[in-house]
């Protein structure tokens, strides 16, 4: 891999890593506020439905950790595995895939 995709992998692990601290204390925020005030998980739900910011929000929280688990799993398959080449890359990108469409599957259950 070349010294410019080396780099870039490093800058999207970390952007997207900004992007979940972000995306986490938002989250985590957000519930102790609802817990505490007394809403159950129905009351939670029923507020969240129907509403595009959150579907916004938690949408990018989903792209946040499609694109920063795989780039930082690599790096763990390659120093502890020593798994190379474009296997890796393949099973890399298919678990992104499958992160985008269980995160995105959770998310459209809240909204709609």
């Amino acid at each position: 891999m070349s010294v410019r995709a080396q780099t870039l992998l490093w800058v999207a692990q970390r952007a997207s890593a900004a992007v979940l601290a972000l995306c986490v204390t938002v989250h985590l925020a957000t519930m102790i506020y609802a817990i505490r005030g007394g809403l159950s998980a129905t009351e939670i739900l029923s507020r969240t439905r129907g509403s595009v910011g959150w579907l916004a929000f938690y949408t990018v929280f989903v792209i946040a950790v499609t694109v920063h688990a795989p780039i930082g799993l690599r790096s763990v398959l390659l120093e502890w595995g020593r798994w190379r080449g474009a296997s890796r890359d393949i099973f890399l990108l298919g678990l992104a895939m499958l992160l985008a469409w269980l995160g995105m599957r959770a998310v459209l259950g809240v909204f709609l």
